[in-house]
């Protein structure tokens, strides 16, 4: 049966309302996508690490509790799982503060026995750290190899500009390793210094990625292929916090995929466009809570 790999972080989440802690939770964009897909009862494996400490503790059982594999996960001694401090703002928008004590050894694992029909996601500022980069990118080459799916997701904020010439050539050789971007506006003006749909499609295209799914925040999603683009509208909704919605909004469209079992190439446009709108309503239903994922009742109600 194929199986779907998320790589990525994990960090502890310690969310602060008018500078009050609300509540704490696992996290890490494809940690909460992998979760999402737990509760969906999809055969998910977590690839990443966080130490034996008790916050690492907490978050292994989290994820087993939520339908997660996490054989792949490199567990630590030396060194703490990391922590974020997220400060919602009035819009409900969070900025963080990190808190980071690695080991020296990083990421030590096996390689898992990817094939054909498989989905990868992999993305944010984790998938352009050296530390981890050799380790990272053979995984993603050899389930590329095997015939998987490869979803990138580049998650760079704001606070990451500074960096982003150093590590361009990571991000290229990202983009190129993708069949599907899922991209947001903000990401590609981060990265780029662009502020249009088409210009990052001209960009990801450059590096043989046909498709991209290019996230408008509340506004709107374009969906562009090589056969043309349409834009599917955002609905507003009353929004407690927005962490986790673009990991949802992934969960939404690697729910679709896998259920569809159709071939990338041989989805059309009008296709794309109904994955992204069950992807819309993932992340739209994130924002109605604290949590990083979708709900026991959403799943309910999907199913």
């Amino acid at each position: 049966m194929p199986t779907i790999y998320a790589i990525g972080e994990t960090i502890y989440d310690i969310i602060f309302r008018n500078n009050e802690p609300v509540t704490a939770k696992a996290g890490g964009s494809m940690l909460n996508t992998a979760v999402s897909l737990g509760r969906l009862g999809l055969p998910i494996s977590f690839i990443s690490e966080y130490g034996t400490d008790y916050a690492g503790n907490i978050i292994d059982e989290f994820l087993a509790n939520n339908g997660v594999d996490t054989s792949y996960n490199y567990r630590y001694d030396e060194g703490k799982t990391p922590i974020a401090l997220a400060f919602l703002n009035e819009q409900n928008d969070a900025s963080y503060s990190f808190y980071k004590l690695y080991p020296e050894k990083r990421l030590e694992l096996k390689l898992p026995d990817f094939n054909a029909g498989d989905i990868v996601l992999f993305g944010a500022f984790y998938s352009l750290m050296p530390e981890i980069r050799k380790q990272l990118i053979s995984f993603v080459t050899a389930a590329r190899d095997a015939g998987a799916l490869i979803i990138y997701d580049p998650n760079m904020r704001s606070p990451h500009k500074d960096e982003i010439e150093s590590l361009r050539e990571f991000i290229y050789e990202n983009l190129s390793l993708a069949d599907i971007v899922r991209g947001s506006d903000e990401d590609f003006n981060t990265i780029f210094d662009i502020t249009e749909g088409e210009s990052a499609y001209d960009i990801t295209k450059s590096f043989d990625c046909k498709t991209l799914i290019y996230t408008k925040s509340n506004t709107g999603v374009e969906i562009h292929q090589p056969g043309g683009m349409t834009e599917v509208k955002v609905s507003a909704v009353n929004t407690v916090s927005t962490i986790g919605a673009g990991d949802s909004f992934n969960a939404g469209v690697i729910y679709e995929l896998f259920i569809s079992k159709e071939k990338l190439h041989d989805i059309s446009l009008e296709g794309l466009e109904k994955i992204v709108k069950t992807a819309i309503k993932f992340g739209s239903h994130v924002c109605t809570h604290y949590e990083n994922y979708v709900s026991e009742d959403f799943v309910k109600n999907l199913k």
